[in-house]
């Protein structure tokens, strides 16, 4: 990969980031992860996978 598509995967990854951040936001504002626990903690698998990915392309760009 280039460095560019290295970088254009990052952007796309971090806007995952703060797409799922601001979804938790609201489901904890709301009580909703209490109502939803299962749909919560998939939300938080997500954004778990995203910066793990985020992280890895990081790197590999910079090796």
């Amino acid at each position: 990969m280039t460095s560019e598509e290295y970088e254009q995967v990052i952007d796309e990854l971090q806007t995952v980031i703060d797409e799922t951040q601001a979804t938790l936001k609201r489901f904890e504002k709301t009580g909703m992860d209490g109502e939803m626990p299962k749909d919560y903690e998939a939300l938080l698998a997500i954004l778990n996978d995203a910066v793990k990915q985020q992280r890895e392309y990081t790197q590999a760009m910079l090796d």
